[in-house]
C-alpha cells in the first residue's frame, strides 16, 4: 500500500513538471541483462582484475596512454556484456516522458548507448559512447556497431595512431558540452530531479540531487538500495526502473 501510494505521489509530480532532470546509471540497463559493475552480480565484484589491479587503475586515463592494451581488454570486456542486448521498457518510458516535456533532460552515466537507440530527447550521455571511437593521434572519428573484428587497441585507419573509445576514463576530465548543458538545466530551474538506477557514488551524480532538496525542489530516487542520497530525496521507490517506470507512466495515461 504504501508503495503503492509513492508511485501515485511520483506519477503526480512527473505529470504536472515540465522541466525534469531525470540521472540514470547502470541500474537501469539491469533489465536488459547488464551488469550494474559494482552492485548485486555486477562485473567486477572482486578487488582486483586479471592484471592484479583495481578496475578503476585499469579503465584509468593514464592506463590508456601508457598501456592501452590494458585498458582495452576490460573496455572489451565491458562491450561484450553490451552486446545483443537491446533497450528495455525503463528506456522506453524514460524517451516518452521527455518526449511530452522538451524542457527535461536524461542524464546518463551509461556508455551501453540505450538512451540514444530508443531517440531519447535532451539526452546527455555525460561518460560518452562505448561505440564511438575516436583517434589519440589525429582526433578522427569512427562509430562501430560492436568491437568484433577489432584488433586490441586498434589502429586508426588514416594516421596508424591509437583508437580509444570516446568514453570518459577514471581520472578524466568530464566533456565540456555535457557539463555545460547541465549547467544550462541548473540556471533554468528543474522543477523536478529523479535519479533511476545509480549508485550516486560520484559527486557531479549526487550533487544535483542534493541541490535540488537543499533548494525545496522535489526529487525522486528509484533505486532498490540505498545510496549517499537516499537520505535526501523526497521520494524514494524501492524498486528496479522499468518496474518503477512502467508504473509511473501507467498512472499518467
Amino acid at each position: 500500500m504504501v508503495e503503492s501510494a509513492q508511485i501515485d505521489a511520483v506519477a503526480a509530480l512527473i505529470g504536472a513538471a515540465q522541466r525534469i532532470l531525470f540521472i540514470t546509471g547502470a541500474g537501469i540497463s539491469a533489465d536488459s541483462g547488464l551488469p550494474t559493475y559494482r552492485g548485486i552480480g555486477g562485473l567486477y565484484e572482486e578487488a582486483l582484475t586479471d592484471h592484479g589491479i583495481p578496475i578503476e587503475q585499469a579503465l584509468s586515463g593514464t592506463m590508456m596512454a601508457q598501456r592501452p592494451d590494458i585498458t582495452w581488454q576490460y573496455l572489451a570486456q565491458i562491450e561484450a556484456t553490451c552486446r545483443g542486448a537491446e533497450p528495455n521498457e525503463a528506456h522506453w518510458v524514460l524517451a516518452r516522458l521527455v518526449a511530452e516535456r522538451p524542457a527535461s533532460m536524461v542524464l546518463t552515466q551509461n556508455v551501453d548507448g540505450f538512451h540514444r537507440a530508443v531517440g531519447t530527447p535532451g539526452l546527455v550521455e555525460i561518460h560518452g559512447n562505448l561505440h564511438q571511437l575516436v583517434c589519440t593521434e589525429c582526433g578522427r572519428g569512427r562509430r562501430v556497431p560492436d568491437f568484433v573484428g577489432l584488433q586490441f587497441p586498434p589502429a586508426c585507419p588514416t594516421c596508424h595512431g591509437v583508437m580509444r573509445p570516446d568514453v570518459v576514463l577514471f581520472g578524466e576530465a568530464l566533456p565540456i558540452e555535457a557539463t555545460m548543458k547541465l549547467e544550462h538545466m541548473f540556471e533554468s530551474g528543474p522543477e523536478l530531479v529523479v535519479t533511476v538506477g545509480t549508485s550516486s557514488a560520484f559527486p557531479y551524480i549526487a550533487g544535483p540531487v542534493i541541490w535540488a532538496a537543499e533548494e525545496g525542489i522535489p526529487t525522486v530516487e528509484i533505486n532498490p538500495g540505498d545510496t549517499p542520497v537516499s537520505g535526501f530525496v523526497t521520494h524514494h521507490l524501492r524498486m528496479g526502473a522499468a518496474d518503477a517506470l512502467s508504473a509511473i507512466e501507467a498512472r499518467l495515461r
